[in-house]
């Protein structure tokens, strides 16, 4: 069955994270330039959070003014990544089916999910990555 395929196979692997030290600004230009909705806040090689684009745009007012720079400038100031990131993170590991995983998804309020094995972040599978999967099924 397709669903018994681990997320091993579909995850993303190339991991764009952040640290508590970074600031909002290097985040939303992460987002940006990768053109992703997560990011993973690590201390080492483990995972403490996850930041998403919903995230930063819950905080931001940009979209209510004409001057946008100068407004997201002083609001991603005022917060830090640890105040803004989800810090109870929900984990799997890398022998997760994509079925699992699919079903996480679909039952909760986020569209993420760190792949980690042995405390250390191998990946992160999203809920793009399982639509795609399933398109190429069809």
């Amino acid at each position: 069955m397709i669903g018994n395929t681990p997320v091993s196979e579909i995850m993303s692997k190339n991991i764009i994270a952040l640290t508590r030290s970074d600031d909002l600004t290097r985040a939303e230009m992460l987002f940006k330039k990768h053109k992703i909705r997560h990011i993973p806040v690590v201390k080492g090689e483990s995972i403490i959070g996850m930041l998403s684009y919903a995230d930063l745009l819950k905080i931001s007012y940009a979209d209510t003014t004409n001057d946008e720079h100068d407004i997201e400038v002083v609001v991603y100031n005022s917060f830090t990544i640890e105040q803004v990131m989800t810090k109870d993170v929900l984990c799997i590991d890398s022998d997760t089916t994509i079925q699992e995983a699919t079903e996480i998804l679909a039952k909760r309020e986020f569209h993420a999910l760190p792949v980690v094995d042995e405390s250390i972040l191998v990946g992160i599978v999203t809920s793009t990555d399982l639509l795609n999967y399933f398109l190429k099924q069809l």
